[in-house]
């Protein structure tokens, strides 16, 4: 269809939106269309297009399977995915599974029948080629950014989605997450499988490798999975294990004498490819457009190699979007990318060079031009804010282009090379600025130091005319430059001073042509080639010749009735003179007018001639013409292109159609013949292409029929209201007029915009959203000198009218309808008003029956009197109520001066507004006032709380403005106006911060709330309300806080609370620093004091402490104080009085009575069971702490009954190791009596509850003495055929017996007798209880007999065994059990109750003991052991018991 074409730009941001096919053909989404491009080591070249889609192409790939490779697929922003055949380039299928955008697709390589897409609101979308079946799936409530197929598993699909999150699911399993992959903490813009299925490849970590067991069903033996993220890095997953294992970070590599943009890495994209048949090697996209090829084997710099520096310019110049790559038939890899730089290009994988760059476009082609002086040289302006020049002869290179972007950053709207001087290019931009380019040098342009207001339309050189022309002869330049732009001006650049001001030329054609009445706006204007006469095209479509240099006018040729787009005279070299003079024009209708000036050229009149019939009428094209240009090589042989989409050859002269084109998508805007090929002609258009075409090789002779214009005029007929009149905004071709992104594309021939609409072809309005949108897919697309992204959509200027389907703003309300539709009645009757008001304007009497602003002449009341005018406002108010309009009613009082009438109409009607507002004061202070009322009622309505508060003060009323803050929770507001207006002691300010406090606590917000109570003077409430959170920052603060107020009670308490938190984590030294703070705390310091030395001192050899946290120097083994003799409590004491200053002698508060009173008062539970040992050692320094300053006292009594409780802490927890340790500690001698024999005292035998304590302690001590004596005799004992020499010494005779005598008591045996049988008989009442409870509730069903956790687990006590078996004779009755109970209890009761609350170990045990070393050694007496066999028959009657001493009784 066409020779060679420049393609519009691949879209950004999208991750897979171009592929390669093993046939080498490209498919790229640009816009919403896909081009298809032939791609080969050597070159390439645009084959088709794929059309259909209604917004942005987001994704494309082709099915690459054997046979069918020709089959691909595409999806788009407008929520379809469809189905091509890229050899017929015709849609086979579509389905609209998705309801939102589809952000992704991609063809199995596995399944030649699946098809994969994901869309925006993370729905996943499986479709069934074959059988067209779809099923969805919703994995993750996230934004997809990118998926792709498994190249070893049909059923294994990566989603890569917008906040980092990468999800593996299986699609056979209704879209089962298998695995979720977090590591990277931005977008994630690409994924892509390893080639090889395995995980062997690359070296893995040793904790990796036992990873097999969870590999998916599916997935057995796992393959790698690369991922490309916006937080630069790089990540190589193993889908087995699902986690990373390889992150790669992008090098940032600065440019060669370019300075470091600090946005680049903001706009980073980064794309990863794992090329086919390279298992180690990836290829990843960079900062500023680098491809980098990563060697996954190797570690440091010498992991990447950067491509393209075989020589300078081969990389691309900004961020790169896509990468695909193909295997040719003759074995060559190559690789192709697309980027933001708006290039195609390809790479030897091999070799890492680029082999060739195609250049895209990126925005409408506005203009096109051949140079007159380097031959094949073509200029482009492009919508993209760049110039393009082409060499087309190039040989080696046949896309041999250069982008020219510098100072230009507008959309580019027009062009003129120089006649003479080679390489000299002028531009025109959208903003209205003119430049010159020098296109061999790299120099940037100059620019016009005057600016167009609006778009530049046309530039064109000629000859200077005044006042330029002024001293030519002088070296000024012998051509001038002239732009004309949409505001109508044309403008005289001096080429060789744009700095200075430019002349419009309007002044110098009233002067020369007596011109007094204002000019038609100018929209084009063409010089001749001889530069003897200026063509000028005008905005009411008249076209005016003009003679150089003065400008006399020669003619006005009046045919065309709309807008000139285009003016274009006849070449005049090889050419016969009746040629020269002809003059082509082509405007916002269809038709193409022909002139022959000759005569008036040659012979030119006085008075300008009016001529009205065209020499030529060239019919065909329907709809504007929007570009011609003469063939060089041919006479009077004229190609047009327009909006109906098409480009049409004709024989001027014969006026004969020759040839139409039909290739492009959309309207053409500009047009041009080859310099070289007499076959050959160039066009550009909206569809952001530039094809070159044979004119011989067109199917078509003349434009379509135009179907489109047919229907547009129908319905113009049928909607009158939407025609407009022409502005001076309007010129041809913009982007604008044929509608934004959004509007669907058309097919060849069909035209885009119908009908009359003319879209400016400089003013770009539409283009706002079509020529960048499309270009883009990203909300945030980066910033630069020339690249283009998403713009304000503005309003559209046209030449004709805007195109209604793009835009359609809405009309504001009119003020006076009533008198306005007045104004569209029939010509007939518009007509006679005038004649009325006339009449009425000049007679002294009005006609009859006419009264201005009243009835049929209600609009008469605009122009005539003020009465009239008051009775037209009046008729007016009345349609505005009755349509319910009372703003415009308000306005139409204040209008007429009834402002308080206006006021109170808009309180009524609740339609105040500030503006009313601001002018209230001109009625007085009265209405002010209860205008603002109202006002702040109104806008408590509308929940403006802060307006309506600021309003009230505005009238002085304080106290109401807070109390609206207040009732409304703005309690920040209200203190912040209560202090900046009020006085500090203002009672108001206080409530406020309690209520706020209140409401800050409800939330959580401790800190914020305490902050109030500390304003408002309660400090009390302040530290109560931090100390809520319970942690240890916020309880040292709360101590801290409650300290400073006076509140030292409650200091006190926190300060505890926190010191005892800090010594359960070990924090020894940050719980003495709360304390510190607090002299009436040392008793507390003291027990903490002691608490450390007993947590680094005491260790059990069966589970040690933990080591503390933060601990003091003198705590350590060692270190501080040494020992006294006495075990710990030497230390507790040098230690006390070393750091605490506490010692016998201290008096006052560091008195050992007040100390002990203060800690009598500390809370001090009952020892239980399985409690933490932390806390059992906290409780337990508790009674050493007491203990030690009852020493200092001389308090015997409760010194003993303290350590008793020190030692008891651990027993009765259970952690017997530690309590035979703190044993050992206390009592290195194991003589209890040593810490009173120390001072020389002796316990009263008057004392008997403590000499109680103090024989429980000793027996405790020697218990621990005994088992430590049975453990060594048994450790100890020589093997049966060992050497006799290594026996120990035997043990002297009779060493244990007062040991045993005191472990021995016979009351503590039938103390403990008893017990036990209170607790047999306990639990035989609990089972009787049990089992009558059963019985009530009927039988239980199967597994239900046995006891639960909490029940008894047995009916007879522990050993013994149950009543069925030992005496199923007698039954047992809740009577006979009751009456065994009262007999133990009273036996029980008997007993001293000193040997109750100090209770002896295990008698039972010890005689056991005491029988099992007797055996061993001789260190028992036989006297001792008959009386351990005495109690053990005595008081040994439970079964266990039995069995226990059974071998020493027999």
């Amino acid at each position: 269809m066409h020779e060679r074409s420049l393609p519009a730009s691949p879209n950004w941001y999208c991750s897979r939106s171009s592929d390669v096919n093993d046939s080498g053909v490209l498919g790229v989404g640009a816009k919403n269309v896909i081009f298809l491009i032939d791609v080969s080591a050597a070159s390439c070249r645009v084959t088709g297009e794929l059309v259909g889609h209604k917004d942005l192409v987001s994704g494309f790939s082709f099915c690459q399977h054997a046979g069918q490779s020709h089959v691909c697929v595409s999806s788009s922003g407008d929520g379809t995915v469809r189905f091509w055949d890229s050899d017929s380039q015709v849609l086979i299928r579509e389905h609209a599974a998705h309801k939102t955008p589809v952000a992704a697709v991609h063809w199995s390589p596995v399944d030649k029948n699946l098809v994969v897409s994901g869309d925006e609101k993370g729905v996943v979308v499986c479709h069934w080629h074959n059988t067209g079946d779809t099923a969805s799936f919703f994995p993750e409530p996230r934004t997809i950014f990118c998926l792709t197929c498994s190249p070893h598993t049909w059923s294994s699909v990566a989603v890569g989605y917008k906040d980092g999150m990468i999800v593996l699911i299986d699609v056979s399993k209704k879209g089962e997450v298998m695995h979720r992959l977090r590591g990277h903490e931005d977008e994630i813009h690409s994924l892509a499988w390893s080639p090889v299925a395995s995980e062997e490849v690359l070296d893995s970590r040793p904790e990796d490798t036992e990873a097999a067991g969870s590999v998916s069903s599916g997935d057995e033996k796992g393959c790698y999975l690369a991922s490309g993220s916006k937080d630069q890095t790089m990540r190589i997953w193993s889908s087995a294990k699902g986690k990373s294992v390889m992150t790669l970070k992008l090098p940032y590599l600065k440019k060669r004498g370019s300075a470091v943009d600090p946005g680049v890495k903001e706009r980073l994209w980064l794309h990863v490819h794992w090329p086919t048949g390279r298992p180690t090697q990836l290829v990843s996209s960079c900062f500023g457009g680098e491809l980098v090829m990563w060697d996954l084997t190797r570690t440091g710099k010498q992991r990447w190699t950067l491509l393209g520096t075989s020589s300078e310019g081969q990389n691309h110049s900004r961020i790169v979007f896509n990468m695909s790559s193909a295997r040719l038939q003759d074995g060559r890899e190559l690789l192709i990318s697309t980027s933001m730089d708006r290039e195609i290009k390809c790479w030897d994988l091999a070799s890492l060079d680029c082999c060739w760059t195609l250049p895209t476009l990126g925005g409408f082609v506005y203009a096109l031009t051949f140079s007159p002086v380097g031959v094949g040289c073509l200029a482009l302006g492009v919508g993209d804010n760049m110039i393009r020049v082409w060499n087309t002869l190039a040989t080696q290179n046949q896309y041999d282009t250069r982008s020219f972007w510098q100072g230009v950053k507008s959309k580019v709207t027009a062009l003129a090379w120089h006649p003479k001087k080679e390489g000299s290019l002028s531009f025109g931009t959208d903003d209205g600025k003119v430049g010159i380019f020098e296109v061999f040098s790299n120099r940037p342009p100059q620019i016009s130091s005057s600016y167009h207001k609006k778009t530049v339309y046309t530039l064109a050189w000629g000859p200077a005319v005044p006042p330029v022309s002024f001293g030519a002869a002088g070296g000024k330049p012998s051509y001038s430059l002239y732009s004309c732009a949409g505001e109508g001006v044309i403008l005289q650049h001096d080429p060789s001073k744009l700095s200075g001001e430019a002349s419009d030329i309007d002044k110098l054609i009233r002067d020369t042509n007596n011109i007094q009445h204002k000019l038609s706006p100018h929209t084009d204007l063409s010089w001749k080639p001889d530069g003897k006469v200026v063509a000028i095209g005008n905005e009411d479509g008249c076209v005016e010749v003009y003679e150089a240099p003065s400008l006399k006018q020669l003619c006005s040729i009046q045919q065309h009735h709309k807008i000139i787009n285009t003016l274009r005279w006849h070449h005049d070299h090889d050419s016969p003179p009746e040629l020269h003079c002809l003059l082509a024009s082509g405007s916002s209708n269809a038709t193409v007018y022909v002139h022959d000036l000759r005569s008036v050229i040659e012979n030119p009149p006085e008075s300008p001639v009016v001529l009205t019939e065209p020499y030529r009428r060239l019919c065909g094209h329907t709809s504007k013409i929007t570009g011609m240009a003469w063939s060089p090589h041919h006479e009077a042989r004229l190609v047009t292109v327009s909006y109906d989409g098409t480009a049409q050859v004709w024989d001027a002269l014969r006026e004969e159609p020759l040839a139409n084109y039909r290739g492009h998508v959309g309207y053409l805007l500009c047009v041009d013949w080859s310099p070289v090929d007499p076959d050959v002609i160039w066009t550009g258009g909206k569809d952001f292409t530039l094809h070159e075409w044979r004119v011989s090789k067109q199917e078509f002779t003349r434009p379509p029929k135009g179907k489109k214009m047919v229907d547009l005029k129908e319905k113009m007929k049928a909607n009158p209201k939407q025609k407009k009149k022409n502005n001076n905004n309007n010129k041809k071709v913009a982007g604008g007029g044929g509608g934004g992104g959004a509007t669907p594309p058309q097919t060849n021939g069909v035209p885009v915009a119908g009908g009359e609409k003319a879209a400016p072809r400089a003013e770009l309005s539409a283009e706002e959203e079509e020529d960048e949108v499309v270009s883009t897919s990203s909300p945030a697309p980066p910033s630069a000198p020339f690249e283009t992204q998403r713009k304000s959509f503005t309003a559209v200027k046209s030449k004709d009218k805007p195109d209604l389907n793009a835009l359609k703003k809405k009309k504001p309300r009119s003020m006076l309808p009533v008198s306005t539709a007045m104004d569209h009645r029939p010509k007939e009757e518009l007509l006679q008003d005038c004649v009325t008001l006339a009449s009425v304007r000049h007679s002294s009497a009005p006609p009859a029956g006419c009264v201005p602003g009243r009835g049929e002449h209600i609009h008469l009341g605009l122009f005539s009197d003020r009465p009239a005018l008051c009775r037209m406002f009046e008729a007016e108010e009345e349609a505005h109520v009755e349509a319910g309009h009372f703003d415009s009613v308000v306005y139409l009082r204040l209008w007429s001066g009834d402002l308080e009438g206006a006021l109170q109409l808009a309180t009524e009607k609740g339609e105040l507004s500030d503006h009313l507002l601001s002018m209230a004061p001109m009625a007085g202070f009265g209405v002010w006032s209860r205008t603002v009322e109202a006002f702040v009622k109104q806008l408590c309505l509308q929940e403006q709380y802060l307006k309506a508060a600021s309003h009230l003060l505005s009238i002085h009323r304080l106290y109401e403005a807070v109390d609206l803050l207040r009732s409304h929770k703005l309690y920040r507001e209200a203190v912040a106006l209560v202090k900046a207006r009020l006085p500090a002691d203002e009672p108001v300010l206080k409530e406020l911060y309690t209520c706020w406090a209140a409401t800050l606590e409800k939330d959580g917000h401790f800190s914020a709330a305490a902050k109030c109570h500390l304003a408002a003077g309660a400090g009390f409430d302040a530290a109560k309300v931090i100390a809520r959170k319970n942690d240890v920052p916020s309880l040292r603060a709360a101590a801290g806080l409650a300290r400073i107020s006076g509140e030292a009670a409650l200091a006190r308490s926190l300060a505890l609370r926190c010191a005892k938190d800090l010594a359960a984590a070990r924090d020894w030294v940050g719980a003495q620093d709360v304390l510190s703070s607090q002299d009436s705390l040392l008793a507390h310091r003291l027990h903490l004091c002691v608490a450390e030395l007993m947590a680094t001192t005491l260790t059990d050899r069966q589970a040690a402490s933990q080591p503390a946290a933060r601990g003091h120097s003198w705590a350590s083994p060692g270190g501080g104080c040494s020992d006294d003799g006495v075990g710990i409590r030497g230390r507790v004491r040098a230690v006390w009085e070393t750091h605490f200053g506490v010692s016998q002698h201290s008096t006052g508060h560091r008195g050992a009575a007040a100390l002990l009173q203060e800690l009598e008062s500390a809370e001090s539970p009952t020892p239980t069971a399985n409690a933490p040992l932390a806390q059992v050692q906290l409780h337990s320094s508790l009674h050493l702490t007491r203990a030690e300053l009852s020493w200092l006292l001389d308090a015997d009594v409760a010194l003993v009954k303290e350590l008793w409780q020190a030692v008891a802490w651990f027993r009765e927890a259970g952690h017997f190791g530690v309590s035979a340790e703190l044993c050992r500690l206390l009592f290195p001698d194991h003589d209890v009596g040593v810490c009173f024999r120390k001072r020389s005292k002796v316990l009263r035998e008057e004392e008997p509850e403590a000499a109680a304590a103090a024989t429980s302690l000793q027996a405790f001590v020697y218990y621990h003495r005994l088992y430590e004596h049975w453990w060594s005799d048994s450790t100890q004992v020589p093997a049966a055929d060992g050497p006799e020499d290594t026996a120990e010494e035997p043990r002297p005779l009779g060493e244990l017996d007062p040991v045993a005598s005191a472990l021995l008591s016979e009351r503590h045996a039938a103390c403990q007798a008893a017990q036990r049988s209170v607790a047999e008989v306990q639990a035989r009442l609990a089972a009787i209880v049990l089992k009558h409870s059963r019985a009530q509730a009927g039988p239980l069903p199967s597994g239900d007999n046995e006891v639960g956790a909490d029940g008894p687990a047995q009916t007879s006590a522990p050993g013994e065994p149950s009543d069925a078996e030992c005496r199923p004779e007698e039954q047992e009755t809740l009577l006979s059990l009751s009456t065994k109970m009262a007999e133990h209890q009273k036996r029980l009761g008997d007993l001293p109750e000193a040997v109750k609350v100090y209770p002896h170990p295990d008698v039972l045990e010890c005689c056991l003991v005491v029988l099992h070393l007797s055996e061993c050694s001789a260190s028992v007496s036989e006297c001792v052991q008959k009386k351990a066999k005495d109690l053990l028959r005595t008081y040994g009657t439970e079964a266990s018991a039995c069995r226990a001493a059974g071998r020493f009784l027999t």
